[in-house]
């Protein structure tokens, strides 16, 4: 019997993945835990590999084509079977423990739920027998639509066809992230059947001809993928989360005699540099463990304080912005911190991050030094309830000493966003007190 291949499930929350590439094709032969196919989630891009050795057939979706998770995308062949002994059923899927519907009565088709639409539709109290499919399963953005619709005005109805356009989800979906009407579109599946490549070609004729608002020029660029994700997450974060921000400024003299002493041994070991941020994330690391609250999440009425301190370092991309994790910060060495932060954003320039590299973060930096900033305040990334925006190291007279004598000093801004719900202004200011403590007086990491 044909072994199904299906859409894995890689986060807690994820409800679909696009297909990025197909890396073997339909007829090829492929080995079990092969790469077959390059997928992208939220947050990375991932390698598939293969559950069984056999001949890949009966491929069902394409690239560009986002998948539900668990959804069959192609069947390996045993030796001796052939084509032919595939499913008929055009979109067929493998349910992980579904959640089904109460049949509303004895016509009604009990129609699977992701948990993440069930979760939202028992918060909001939505009758999911209500509500409109548009896929195989009811998901998130299906929810989301019916309670939008149910709030917005009723307007007069407008005379409609009988017959919708014919689309497949995944167009449907990219059809409204890049504002195009379906009737518009020209389908190139079957019987005109709309389909993801060909919303992406007119999304890209679109970009490509110059907008005009008051007669200005402009070039379209969809919000969509990682950049719409960025979007909703810091929208999210600013609505939900009362953000307090407190500042401060170290001298980074000692930290900076400190990177170029360690600097000399980890360039011989190494061969590279090191860098300040590296020391900066052992230092957060030591007054995260003196200032427990700052590492913590608020959750379903909860608040965790996690054990581990896992700090992420927020780091720019072409097309965006991602926040790999050094996991367990605190019982890293000053040089274990330095080649794995030159790890990971290495691969995050490559797209080579894997899930792990950004999961399971409770706090995290933000370093706009290195482009003039001098102070600015970051927008939490949620859960975690603080992140830290680091600012350029400049040099300025400040009063020291006793004496009240006036140095050119290098000082480092600082300013922490703390969420009010779980951090008083108090907790905030002592953690930053260490802060400015470990900067300065590096020694008293060991003490």
């Amino acid at each position: 019997m044909p072994v199904p291949f299906i859409m894995p499930k890689f986060d807690m929350d994820q409800e679909k993945a696009t297909i990025v590439s197909w890396v073997k094709g339909e007829g090829d032969f492929i080995k079990a835990e092969e790469t077959v196919l390059v997928v992208e989630t939220e947050k990375v891009a991932i390698d598939v590999p293969a559950p069984a050795s056999g001949t890949l057939a009966g491929i069902r979706y394409q690239a560009g084509d986002a998948v539900p998770v668990t959804a069959i995308i192609a069947y390996i062949l045993k030796e001796g079977e052939t084509p032919a002994s595939l499913p008929k059923n055009e979109k067929a899927s493998v349910i992980a423990a579904p959640i089904v519907l109460p049949p509303a009565s004895a016509a009604f088709a009990p129609v699977p739920v992701t948990p993440v639409a069930a979760r939202l539709a028992k918060e909001k109290g939505v009758d999911l027998s209500k509500v409109t499919v548009e896929g195989e399963r009811i998901t998130r953005e299906d929810v989301e639509r019916y309670l939008s619709n149910k709030t917005a005005p009723r307007a007069a109805p407008v005379p409609t066809s009988r017959v919708a356009v014919p689309a497949t989800p995944a167009a449907r979906r990219l059809a409204r992230e890049s504002d195009l009407e379906l009737e518009a579109i020209r389908g190139s599946g079957p019987r005109g059947r709309v389909q993801a490549v060909d919303v992406n070609l007119a999304a890209d004729q679109k970009s490509a001809v110059a907008a005009s608002i008051n007669d200005r020029p402009a070039r379209l660029v969809p919000l969509a993928g990682m950049r719409q994700k960025i979007a909703e997450r810091m929208t999210a974060s600013f609505h939900d989360i009362p953000h307090i921000a407190l500042t401060v400024e170290a001298d980074v003299s000692a930290l900076e005699a400190s990177r170029i002493s360690l600097g000399g041994l980890f360039e011989q070991e190494e061969n590279g540099k090191l860098s300040i941020t590296a020391l900066l994330v052992k230092i957060i690391a030591w007054a995260l463990e003196r200032n427990p609250y700052i590492n913590a999440s608020l959750e379903n009425g909860q608040i965790y304080l996690w054990q581990d301190i896992n700090i992420g370092v927020a780091t720019a991309l072409p097309n965006g912005l991602i926040v790999p994790v050094i996991h367990q910060a605190n019982k890293k060495s000053i040089r274990e911190i330095a080649i794995a932060l030159g790890d990971l954003r290495a691969r995050a320039q490559e797209n080579k991050l894997s899930l792990e590299d950004v999961q399971r973060g409770t706090f995290t930096i933000s370093n706009l030094g290195m482009f003039g900033i001098h102070q600015f305040r970051a927008v939490i990334n949620p859960p975690e309830s603080a992140i830290l925006a680091i600012g350029a190291i400049i040099k300025k007279p400040v009063v020291i000493g006793e004496r009240d004598e006036v140095a050119v000093r290098p000082m480092l801004t600082a300013t922490l966003s703390a969420d009010h719900r779980v951090i008083d202004g108090v907790v905030a200011a002592r953690f930053l007190q260490d802060f400015v403590q470990g900067v300065e007086v590096p020694a008293s990491l060991s003490y």
